[in-house]
């Protein structure tokens, strides 16, 4: 008996045909939306506007309505940043390194998640805005000719390193992003009609399809996909370095920068799951987004997981080594003082709670993994603010120690920006192809359930009849 290596799990389910993979991605822009879709763009569309209320209440009275303090000048707005910062990190990346791995798998990730970039960095732009206090004036941070002499940014700080590195990662992302729908959006194009198909060819830019535009659009994946891998590991290695360049005992570390990358593709991770089953269920897109594509991403989601655990553990390891007793007591604080219970929670949702997608039943269960993603970006929120609050709210002394609650205009904010980032996904699933098309059709052959099933017939002939690699000596013994 001859041994063969496992036929791996088909990716496109349903015995789909190239036309059949056009019509039931194109068909989810086309028509009249579900009654699903109408219900949850409703709802994110309320919690979207009780969030612009509060934002603009915020503009208009000032940030006296937060709940900070003397103590604790960062809070609730800084966690939100850099919570919606890491979250928008991951999305590029993730596409990109499976597009350079060749991981077949993207086809079912890889929009979502690069839609999921833009959205989640737009929604992240807006607490250092209204942190400002005087949003009017935001475009002092960026440098620009100006004429008021010698008043110009501080290039040695970390806030305006934020600026360049979010801006160069929104613009990269948002070509990646843009260039990968141009042969989706000239597929819609020659469906419609009238007005609609005006709009689609101006966005398609005059996509025919020849040999030549498909090398291009090749080359510049891959160049856009290389520039993106290092550009997010940098990027939010900055954005970690507003914390590490600090003297403040919890924040002054150098285990930040790729502590801050685990976390941001940890957090990714789990909010395009949640997106995906999102998507695979208003828009009928099961047999496009399989149990395959979801336990490829809860294995992912182990590994970091376990990176982040790692990280947390070294922190305490290096705060003991270092002998420094206020850098020790900022440690202790966190686990066993005021705010233990942020601390506990986050341990539990990401490093105890990850440690059951082990179990390949959990892994593969729907539910569960939908739970367990929205459990990773709790946990993720709570890390974020156990670095920032519980540092600041204890210093050196004793007497100028308080604790920090958040307002309700606070919570308004950062609920309201879910809401806008729900919108803004649930509307790109309408207008454009949550699946990128073209690709799902170029794995057709090599993961399509039925061309699987084919071949897996043709291997057990081959260990039946032992002929080697010869496909073709088996169909002459079958007809003999």
């Amino acid at each position: 008996m001859q041994y063969s290596s496992p036929i791996r799990e088909p990716l496109i389910t349903g015995s789909k045909s190239y036309h059949d993979i056009t019509e039931d991605i194109a068909s989810c822009t086309e028509g009249r939306p579900s009654l699903s879709w109408l219900i949850l763009v409703s709802i994110s569309g309320v919690i979207a506007f009780i969030g612009i209320c509060c934002i603009l209440w915020t503009i208009w009275m000032g940030i006296g309505t937060w709940g900070l303090n003397k103590t604790i000048g960062w809070a609730w707005d800084i966690t939100n940043f850099v919570w919606w910062i890491g979250i928008g990190h991951a999305g590029t990346l993730i596409s990109a390194i499976l597009l350079l791995f060749r991981q077949k798998w993207r086809t079912g990730v890889n929009r979502a998640a690069e839609a999921m970039t833009i959205f989640a960095v737009m929604c992240a732009a807006i607490f250092p805005g209204i942190h400002m206090g005087r949003i009017w004036l935001a475009f002092f941070i960026f440098p620009y000719p100006n004429s008021r002499g010698i008043l110009w940014v501080n290039f040695n700080s970390p806030l305006l390193w934020d600026v360049f590195a979010i801006s160069t990662y929104f613009t990269v992302s948002l070509l990646f992003w843009y260039s990968g729908l141009v042969p989706d959006i000239a597929t819609i194009r020659d469906r419609s009609k009238g007005l609609r198909r005006k709009i689609y060819s101006t966005l398609s830019f005059g996509w025919t399809g020849t040999a030549k535009q498909w090398q291009r659009f090749e080359s510049l994946s891959l160049i856009l996909a290389g520039l993106a891998t290092p550009l997010v590991l940098s990027v939010h290695s900055i954005v970690s370095f507003d914390f590490a360049t600090s003297v403040i005992p919890g924040w002054h570390t150098t285990i930040f920068p790729p502590y801050f990358v685990a976390g941001a593709i940890f957090s990714g991770f789990a909010m395009v799951l949640t997106l995906m089953l999102i998507a695979r269920k208003v828009m009928n897109l099961e047999d496009y987004i399989t149990i395959g594509h979801i336990e490829s991403m809860n294995k992912v989601i182990i590994l970091t997981g376990s990176i982040v655990g790692v990280a947390y553990t070294t922190e305490f390891f290096v705060a003991w080594y270092s002998g420094n007793v206020y850098e020790q007591y900022a440690f202790v604080n966190r686990a066993f003082g005021p705010y233990w219970w942020a601390y506990w929670s986050m341990m539990t949702c990401n490093v105890i709670s990850p440690q059951l997608f082990w179990f390949r039943k959990l892994r593969r269960s729907i539910v569960f993994t939908f739970v367990m993603s929205i459990i990773i970006n709790i946990g993720m929120w709570f890390e974020r603010f156990v670095i920032i609050v519980t540092s600041l709210h204890r210093d050196y002394i004793p007497s100028s120690w308080n604790m920090y609650s958040p307002t309700w205009i606070e919570v308004g904010i950062f609920v309201g920006t879910m809401g806008i980032f729900m919108t803004l996904f649930l509307l790109f699933s309408r207008t454009l192809p949550v699946i990128a098309i073209a690709e799902v059709k170029s794995i057709l052959k090599s993961s399509g359930d039925q061309y699987i099933a084919k071949f897996a017939e043709m291997e057990q002939k081959k260990d039946q009849y032992g002929v080697g690699g010869d496909l073709a000596g088996v169909e002459k013994r079958d007809a003999k």
